[in-house]
């Protein structure tokens, strides 16, 4: 049998968190809580696009994910999420003010998103903290932790987190796990990021890497989030999306393809693709009835928006509302990516019961979702 390309970075961590979630889930008997995260590497400009079309695309997200969200609610009564991690480098106050709309409507956030290249230490400080200030006091975005200071999710353009490419291209700091814990970053959301040599050997984990200020790479391993740890003050949290072998779509019948969750118009959501990704059984240890989901999209893009927009999206709502939300054996949580830290850290501290209620434990929303006096269709 042949594997997905780079399988020997990742199969070995693969194979080990399969066994763990089998073993893990036999010692459950009650209802496992499904949280649905959606993050999108959300980039107007994609694909070299110009101002103009930037400003359509986010408008089509202005105008269709509330007549989306409307139609579905979870265990909570909450609508879908969307987390938009919006790109540093093409920041325009417009496209935020639009998105802030939505955050405001109660149907998404907005966190960090940054491509960059033969960077250094001290330029990437002063973009993320200058960024970050922008987005709380111009549009009332990001959270805040229990000292004011701004607290923001991150996700790395390229999938180059702490500069883990091979050829330290489209990033170029090995101290950047540092940067961002210093600047406010509460967890990084980049990964799975696998056929890229930029994954890890770290698979289907939420766990905490230690930064090596002069090495690549320091987020290749880590210690895994459990019931009961206190993170050391230099740890910074990672929660991983799904990533899974399949023989559904298998090339030529003989080659699993490697399920990454990402969502794009030619690999919408299915029900089939969700039992895989909760086959992960991403959790906290000691907590395996909390499964944590989180797929990636780039939902700028046209062919994306219509998929993520449109009656795929809404056929898999549909599907997983009905399969995965009968409130005896499952429960749908949809959160967004702080939502899903508030979580893990819950967890952490020995919180028990429906996650639900937890979505707010240690980061509260930010000022323009508690706002929440945007009329968003208008």
């Amino acid at each position: 049998m042949r594997l997905p390309r780079r399988a020997d970075i990742w199969l070995p961590g693969y194979l080990r968190s399969v066994l763990d979630a089998r073993r893990e889930r036999a010692q459950w008997r009650g209802p496992t809580d499904i949280l649905f995260c959606v993050a999108d590497h959300y980039e107007p400009l994609n694909g070299g696009a110009s101002v103009a079309v930037g400003q359509r695309r986010v408008d089509a997200w202005r105008t269709r994910l509330p007549q989306l969200a409307a139609s579905f609610v979870d265990a909570d009564g909450r609508r879908p999420q969307h987390t938009f991690f919006f790109p540093i480098e093409q920041y325009s106050p417009r496209y935020l003010g639009a998105l802030t709309e939505l955050c405001s409507a109660g149907i998404g956030e907005v966190e960090v998103h940054l491509h960059h290249d033969a960077d250094r230490s001290e330029n990437l400080r002063q973009r993320l903290l200058g960024f970050t200030r922008t987005l709380s006091s111009r549009h009332g975005l990001l959270s805040r932790d229990r000292l004011g200071r701004i607290a923001y999710g991150f996700i790395h353009g390229d999938w180059a987190l702490d500069n883990s490419l091979p050829d330290g291209r489209l990033c170029g700091v090995d101290d950047e796990i540092t940067v961002l814990r210093e600047t406010g970053c509460y967890a990084d959301f980049t990964l799975p990021a696998a056929p890229s040599p930029a994954q890890t050997r770290t698979v289907n984990r939420i766990y905490y890497a230690a930064d090596d200020p002069v090495a690549p790479r320091s987020h290749d391993v880590g210690t895994r989030a459990a019931v009961g740890l206190r993170p050391r003050d230099d740890a910074f949290l990672l929660i991983q999306g799904p990533l899974a072998l399949t023989w559904d779509r298998a090339k030529w019948g003989l080659v699993p393809r490697l399920d990454n969750a990402s969502l794009h118009a030619i690999n919408p959501p299915t029900l089939k693709r969700l039992h895989h990704w909760i086959s992960c059984g991403i959790s906290v240890a000691g907590r395996p009835e909390w499964v944590f989901v989180k797929v990636h999209t780039h939902g700028a893009l046209e062919a994306n928006a219509e998929m993520l927009l449109g009656p795929p999206m809404q056929r898999f709502h549909r599907q997983l509302l009905d399969a995965f939300n009968d409130g005896d054996r499952y429960r749908v949580h949809y959160v967004t990516a702080r939502e899903m830290v508030n979580i893990v850290r819950a967890a952490e501290a020995g919180a028990t019961g429906n996650p639900g209620v937890l979505r707010d434990y240690l980061y509260p929303p930010p000022e323009s979702r508690r706002a929440g006096n945007v009329s968003v269709g208008a």
